[in-house]
């Protein structure tokens, strides 16, 4: 029986931060990073434009503002049932992979309510609240139910985040618009093609990082995984398979790897079951909290080492250990250049 490869734990770092675009920033568009990532997560809406900073060369902010302000790029609820920037055909795309998960989406009120909330909503930009009173008046919805079946009737509905509310100086209150329709695709292979693109943007990745990257069920996994055969494999130092995309790149480990700034939410630290590829086990829990916030932090060598935060327009770092005298210039060179993008 041939035997596979065994990739160690640097190596799997490499070849994460090549495909995510962290080895070297080149210039690429806003809807380019954006293509490639499978969405960026936007919670923060400087989330998605620090995350761009980052992995490119030459970026301005009013670049991904205008791709929203045309539509190229939509704010919606996928992956994990948390906001993320997407292109409008990934959006498509994404929307029929989940489509056989119980998301709230699924539930029976939810494809009852559908419907008329578009109706409702038709043209114009609402706000939750308008909605909620709309529920409540003419639906005969309790406050609590009213905000669950919002929950899932906007995402059934393709209600989506107000352009507005993924600029920059994103407005405090939240609206959402109706969006076309998107294009159907049958679930299985929407699924199918957006593991692949998960593994070309994420892998060498196991099915559990998978399942827990987009939190479809296992069999669903299966099944598109079966479409997608056959599939390079790999494994890590655990034993535990890594399935991968052929001709995908896999760096040596020596490779050197900038210091770069990762924003809140940042995808690279939430894609996989295991994250030690980036993310030290011993700091996971510093940086992922149990309230489900996930700090800002900076890689060293390619790995998380601090977080960061901004006071008075400066940006202020917290190692979890004492850098060495050129990594902490690095760091340090490097924090001057995000004030400056900051400001």
């Amino acid at each position: 029986m041939a035997l596979t490869r065994v990739l160690t734990l640097r190596e799997l770092n490499r070849a994460t931060l090549a495909r995510q675009l962290l080895l070297e920033r080149r210039r690429r568009s806003p809807k380019a990073v954006i293509e490639r990532l499978v969405g960026m997560q936007a919670q923060a809406a400087s989330g998605p434009y620090i995350g761009i900073w980052t992995r490119t060369a030459s970026f301005r902010r009013e670049s991904l503002e205008r791709e929203l302000r045309r539509g190229a790029v939509v704010k919606a609820t996928v992956m994990r049932q948390t906001l993320h920037l997407l292109t409008r055909s990934d959006y498509a795309l994404l929307r029929a992979a989940l489509s056989e998960t119980n998301f709230p989406d699924q539930s029976e009120q939810a494809k009852r309510l559908a419907p008329l909330l578009r109706d409702f909503v038709g043209d114009r930009p609402v706000t939750t609240a308008e909605v909620l009173t709309h529920l409540e008046e003419v639906h005969g919805l309790g406050r609590f139910e009213a905000l669950r079946a919002w929950r899932g009737a906007r995402v059934r509905a393709h209600l989506l985040h107000h352009p507005e509310t993924a600029l920059w100086n994103a407005p405090p209150r939240g609206r959402f618009l109706a969006v076309d329709e998107p294009a159907q695709h049958d679930p299985t292979d929407a699924r199918a093609e957006i593991i692949r693109r998960y593994l070309a943007a994420f892998g060498p990745a196991s099915r559990r990082d998978i399942g827990a990257w987009s939190m479809m069920h296992v069999p669903e996994i299966a099944r598109a995984l079966e479409r997608l055969e056959p599939l390079p494999r790999l494994h890590d130092e655990q034993g535990r398979e890594l399935l991968d995309v052929p001709r995908a790149p896999l760096p040596a480990a020596e490779i050197p790897a900038a210091v770069r700034f990762l924003p809140k939410w940042d995808n690279v630290l939430l894609a996989w079951a295991d994250r030690t590829r980036v993310l030290p086990e011993e700091y996971r829990k510093t940086v992922i909290r149990q309230n489900g916030d996930v700090a800002q932090t900076f890689l060293v060598d390619g790995f998380v080492a601090g977080m960061w935060t901004v006071e008075n327009g400066g940006v202020v770092l917290e190692p979890f250990a004492p850098l060495p005298r050129s990594a902490r210039r690095e760091v340090e060179d490097e924090a001057r250049r995000l004030e400056a993008f900051l400001a």
